[in-house]
Formats: structure tokens, C-alpha cells, sequence
């Protein structure tokens, strides 16, 4: 199927000819209300135009915000936590029953193969909506009775309320998937949002907005302005005095930035940043497991995982049976068009991202890797040579100190180093400024929970990767985030929680 078969299915109805994306306000598609432009929305596998895209200024971004503070005061304000929750069961069901669509939308920005988006993205993306409502349907606070000076008692609990309007900044990476992560206990807490997603990827975040209205979600709950960061959507976002907290998945230096936007106001944050992800393969492990799930977190998604392993750490009596497993399957890995069912790696987001993976590996090589595989760009067919490919890549030699040793690069890579000890793997598996996931392969299973414990991260996977029981613990440790979400940890950011006391 041709990028022009997909255009075709990806239902973006503002303008049928050319696939133009457009904000989601009030209810209402609008392509904008000042002068800020347009630009080109380019297909990462041909770099042709998709169609374009609305830059949102400080117009769009007040309506939006106005339009869901609005949305707080009226019917959404006073609907009950079983009107609320019912809505969003529905909107997941909407987002089933177009699931074809949606992945079309989301293949169509990102590149990435069909079998990857319809087993994650697209279903997660539903279902984060009904986890949340069933999480909010269940949760219970706290009650104290005091006995007060005066020989009586006191009666407290606690009282959970929305904590207002969300900014949700989302990534290009998993676009639909990390949107609904946070817009969906957002709602199902009682908050409205103003999300701004990725430049990269605008398909899927306005095409939820059809389901909104669908499902009959009230005017101006779920919003969408589509812009930049500095002088733009993002930035305005951010700084306006009326949005109650933020959350934002990305680099860390933009991290920093809207950090430093949400102290004035002293609004709260939620954030999830950057990774440079180790994993620990120890010489009793299930070699098998080991290849088949560390092949997976270094070039799933064409690498672009913040939970993605760009470090791996092998113990020396298997590690040159280990890298050359490692090589092997690299080098079996197809690219293609999204909807062959033979592509298991897709390109990366954009020319631009290219440019900077490519210039990693030109690094590494600089730094004295040594080039196990890959460390280019791989030849296309046609038009697929303009688009943003680039080669797996691993490489072995590097120095612990090196640049593309410890930055994040988010491509297809990986470096694979020796160790002794298990105090030498814990050591260098927590050595960077980043804690955000970890992987260790052992079938000891003391050794697994002694690690475990040790790694400096927010997640760590034992024999496993990628593997997620939503109501558990998810965020950053150091450089990689603040706070946590999943199950009952959401509810932290996404209410504010009161005490009442009642004197008896």
C-alpha cells in the first residue's frame, strides 16, 4: 500500500484532499484564528507531504485554555465520577471500533511497521482510558478519628478533587500511546486538557477529537494546539497562568525548560525525560530470552524508546557468543513499508532525527568503537531512499567514558561492553545522569532481586522488557523525570488531595 493509499484512510476531515491537520477546540476543528502559518507534515518513510499542519499562537492557546476552564465551571464540573468514567469507557470503544483508521493516522506520521502499532499503540492507547476510569471508580482515601483534648473526638478524611486544567505536552515517538497515558487520568479525575503534540506527529490527537464529540464528551474537555516550542504553542502553553500543571514526556533539556515556565505560578510538573538505558546479561542466563528481549529494547520502534537499551553490559564468558547472536539478528531485521507484513524496522521520525542518529555513529567510530554492524544508511528501494532510514547498528570498544557511551542518541544502537564482577555491571549500569529503566537477564534468582534493588532506575525489568501491569509505579529516577504514574501513583498529579475535620 502507498503512502497515498494511507492518506486515504487516515480520517482527518478538514480537508479531504490534502490530510490537513487541524486544533481541536471547544468542540470545533479550526485551522486557526491568527496568522502564525503552516507548515509541511512529511511522511518519514518518502519525506513526500502528508498535508499540513496549523502553528498555534498565543490566540489559539488562550481560547483553548479558556474553552476548558469553562468546561470546569459547567456540565463536566458537576457530572459524577460514574457519568464521568462511562464517558471514557465509551471513548475507548470509539477508538476500537476506528481502531483501522488510527493505526492508519499513526503509521502514516511515524513510519513505524502495522504489526508494532496494532499491538501496542493503538490498543494501549485505548486502553489507558479504561484503566484510569476503573482505577478512579475504586479508589478509597484516608480516615483518622482523634481524640481531642476535651475528652471527645475528631473525625478526618480525605477528600480527592481535580486539580483543574492539564497542560499535556506529548512526544512523536509513541503518539497516541503517551498522549492517552496522561489524558486519560486526567479526565477520568475530573481535570480538563490542552494538549500539544508533537510537530512530528499531529494525525492522532486531532482524530481523538472526532471520538470526543462522538461519545458525546463535553465541548471543551479535550483540546488540541498544534505548534512548537519557543515563540509558540508550547511556550504559550506553558506559560499561561491559568493551567494548573503540566505534564510533558521528552528530552531533558526541554524538560528543564518548561520546568523553569511552570515555577512562575508555582504550578506542578509531571515529567518522564531522557533515558541512556542499561541491561545486565549474566553468563547463567537464558541466552535465548536474553538475545530475543535485548534485540527487541535496542531496535523496537526503529530504537526510538525512551525505555529502549542503548547500553548493554555482558558477562565475559558469554559475550562473544553474545554479540555475534547480536549481530546476526540485527542484520535479519527488514525494512520496509509500514504495511508489509514482513517490516519489523521502520525509519526514524524525521531528516531531522536522522541527522542527529547518523552523527552518533560518525562519533562512536571517532570515540575508537568498533563497528560490529550497521553505522550507515541502508539502500532503499524508489522512493523510499528520500525518506529518514537508517542502519542497526552495534558496536563494541568504547571507552566508559565516551560521548556515545553516556548521551542519549534514540536510534537503533547499541553498545555492548564486557564485565567481571556483578559490582562492576551494578557500577557502570548506574553511571550516568539518567535512572529511567533497567534490564537484567540471570536465572539466579537471588542475584535477580539483589540487583534489582541496586539499579538507580524508576523500572527494572528481570528476564523481560517492555513488560507493564499499568497500576504500578512509572517515572524516572535522576535526569530521567519527576514523579510517577500508573494506577493509584497518577492520582498524585492529576487531584489534589484535602483533609476535612469534623469536630464531634
Amino acid at each position: 500500500m502507498s503512502v497515498q493509499a494511507l492518506q486515504g484512510l487516515a480520517q482527518i476531515r478538514v480537508d479531504t484532499a490534502r490530510r490537513d491537520a487541524a486544533h481541536f477546540i471547544n468542540g470545533e476543528f479550526t485551522q486557526g484564528l491568527t496568522s502564525k502559518g503552516w507548515w509541511e507534515n512529511r511522511s518519514p518513510l518518502d519525506n513526500s507531504v502528508i498535508g499540513r499542519v496549523p502553528e498555534g499562537g498565543q490566540a489559539e492557546v488562550d481560547a483553548a485554555v479558556h474553552a476548558a476552564r469553562a468546561a470546569l465551571d459547567g456540565t463536566w464540573g458537576k457530572m459524577t465520577v460514574a457519568q464521568r468514567t462511562d464517558l471514557l469507557a465509551a471513548v475507548a470503544n470509539e477508538i476500537d471500533a476506528r481502531f483501522d483508521e488510527f493505526l492508519a493516522a499513526e503509521c502514516l506520521d511515524t513510519g513505524k511497521p502495522y504489526s508494532l502499532a496494532s499491538h501496542i499503540d493503538i490498543p494501549r492507547g485505548a486502553a489507558n482510558f479504561k484503566m484510569f476510569a476503573d482505577t478512579v471508580k475504586n479508589v478509597s482515601t484516608e480516615t483518622f478519628i482523634l481524640d481531642t483534648p476535651d475528652g471527645k473526638s475528631a473525625v478526618n478524611y480525605g477528600l480527592r478533587r481535580p486539580k483543574g486544567l492539564i497542560a499535556v505536552i506529548s512526544p512523536w515517538n509513541l503518539p497516541l500511546l503517551l498522549m492517552t497515558w496522561k489524558v486519560g487520568p486526567a479526565l477520568a479525575c475530573g481535570n480538563t486538557v490542552v494538549v500539544k503534540p508533537s510537530e512530528e506527529t499531529p494525525l492522532t490527537a486531532t482524530l481523538l477529537g472526532e471520538v470526543m464529540n462522538k461519545v458525546g464528551v463535553p465541548k471543551g474537555v479535550y483540546n488540541v494546539v498544534h505548534g512548537l516550542g519557543p515563540n509558540s504553542a508550547g511556550e504559550f502553553l506553558t506559560q499561561h497562568p491559568l493551567v494548573n500543571g503540566i505534564t510533558f514526556t521528552g528530552e531533558t533539556r526541554t524538560g528543564e525548560a518548561i520546568m523553569r515556565q511552570a515555577a512562575l505560578g508555582v504550578r506542578q510538573v509531571s515529567f518522564e525525560l531522557g533515558g541512556k538505558n542499561p541491561a545486565i546479561v549474566f553468563a547463567d542466563c537464558d541466552l535465548d530470552k536474553a538475545i530475543e528481549g535485548t534485540m527487541r529494547s535496542a531496535f523496537a520502534n526503529c530504537g526510538q524508546v525512551c525505555l529502549g537499551t542503548e547500553r548493554v553490559y555482558v558477562e565475559r564468558p558469554i559475550f562473544d557468543s553474545f554479540v555475534a547472536r547480536m549481530k546476526g539478528d540485527a542484520e535479519a531485521l527488514r525494512l520496509g513499508r509500514p504495511e508489509d507484513g514482513a517490516t519489523n524496522l521502520g525509519p526514524l521520525i524525521s531528516q531531522e532525527h536522522r541527522s542527529k542518529v547518523l552523527s552518533y555513529y560518525k562519533l562512536a567510530l571517532e570515540e575508537g568503537a568498533t563497528l560490529v554492524t550497521g553505522g550507515g544508511v541502508p539502500d532503499m528501494p524508489g522512493e523510499l531512499a528520500l525518506g529518514a532510514w537508517v542502519q542497526p547498528t552495534i558496536w563494541t570498544g568504547l571507552k566508559d567514558d565516551a560521548r556515545a557511551v553516556n548521551e542519549e542518541i534514540f536510534g537503533p544502537c547499541c553498545h555492548i561492553r564486557p564485565f567481571d564482577t556483578e559490582e562492576e555491571a551494578v557500577r557502570l549500569a548506574n553511571s550516568t545522569p539518567y535512572g529511567l529503566a533497567a534490564a537484567v537477564w540471570t536465572e539466579n534468582v537471588s542475584r535477580a532481586h539483589r540487583v534489582a534493588s541496586k539499579m538507580d532506575v524508576g523500572i527494572c525489568w528481570v528476564n523481560s522488557w517492555f513488560l507493564r501491569d499499568l497500576r504500578t509505579a512509572f517515572g524516572g529516577a535522576k535526569q530521567s523525570g519527576i514523579g510517577r504514574e500508573g494506577g493509584l501513583h497518577s492520582l498524585e498529579f492529576y487531584t489534589e488531595l484535602s483533609n476535612v475535620c469534623i469536630k464531634l
